[in-house]
């Protein structure tokens, strides 16, 4: 017998066949016509070389030969099924995985305490380790495993990347208490504020000194993200153009206050990234649940990201 023309069907109708007795009722019990059973055991007779059923006058009964490797059928059929349906399913209370993220600064502030929270409340031995990774190495990691989600506005095109966004996110002004400005806060006043502008190696928020830049706003500060702004917004005039939960986030850091962004800069969306390899992993699938529930907005998408 040639084993790489073994079809993993033939094994099961070779188990039906030994088990009934019978090429009626062993069609019956795989939905086919006698016929087409009649023919299934025409090929394992040829590719055993053996007769392996014959019939008398109780039924199809086996061959020594069919005899013989019947226990082992049954042992090689029991080995695929356990094999396919070995997933189990994760224990969040009891396990300690540890999950790894990438996030910038600003993500980190935002998703990170809602989720510890959570985690200490119903997986208090679940592990997470968060990290910035450059644009470039995301993919990768998610692929190989090294991180299981990325978070963020991200532009992760590329096959097996899977995404889900979580809400749409729009700007806000964060400036100090007291800001010249007022509590009115004009497109002229905006407008004739100093700015300070991120710089991150994503460039994802570019768009914020593109336009200012368009319209005249005067840059007098540039840093690498946002995080490190709250001091210096305290301590002077300048003003700083941040996504909405961000800008409310930081104002608790100190005596900051945000304001509606009084110029026309275009909302985005904020995803979740994970990669098809662990698609259907039950830890995978618990996170990217609890991940879910806390930020998803109702009615949040899933997103189809080009091959």
């Amino acid at each position: 017998m040639n084993p790489q023309r073994l079809d993993l069907n033939l094994l099961r109708v070779f188990q039906a066949l030994y088990e009934t007795r019978s090429v009626t009722r062993a069609a019956e019990r795989f939905g086919i016509t006698q016929p087409a059973m009649s023919n299934a055991l025409g090929r394992l007779r040829r590719l055993c070389g053996d007769a392996l059923f014959v019939p008398t006058p109780a039924g199809m009964q086996p061959t020594p030969y069919a005899v013989g490797i019947a226990g082992a059928v049954n042992q090689a059929l029991q080995a695929v099924q356990d094999a396919l349906g070995s997933r189990r399913a994760f224990a969040p209370a009891t396990s300690d995985k540890a999950f790894r993220f990438h996030m910038t600064d600003m993500g980190q502030m935002y998703f990170l305490p809602p989720l510890l929270a959570r985690l200490q409340r119903t997986a208090p031995g679940v592990r997470v380790e968060a990290e910035t990774l450059p644009l470039d190495d995301i993919h990768r990691a998610l692929a190989d495993g090294r991180i299981d989600l990325a978070f963020g506005r991200l532009r992760l095109g590329g096959r097996g990347i899977r995404s889900q966004v979580l809400f749409v996110e729009r700007y806000d002004v964060l400036l100090r208490e007291g800001h010249p400005a007022g509590r009115r806060l004009t497109r002229d006043a905006f407008l004739g504020a100093a700015h300070a502008v991120v710089t991150s190696l994503s460039g994802g928020h570019r768009v914020i000194e593109e336009t200012l830049v368009r319209l005249g706003a005067r840059v007098v500060l540039r840093v690498p993200n946002f995080t490190v702004l709250p001091p210096t917004l305290a301590r002077t005039d300048v003003l700083v153009t941040a996504p909405r939960r961000l800008a409310q986030e930081l104002a608790k850091t100190g005596r900051l206050r945000t304001h509606p962004l009084p110029v026309e800069i275009p909302a985005f969306d904020i995803c979740l990234f994970w990669h098809e390899r662990f698609a259907a992993d039950p830890a995978s699938r618990w996170m990217r649940a609890q991940v879910l529930e806390l930020f998803g907005e109702r009615g949040a998408r899933p997103r189809r990201n080009r091959a």
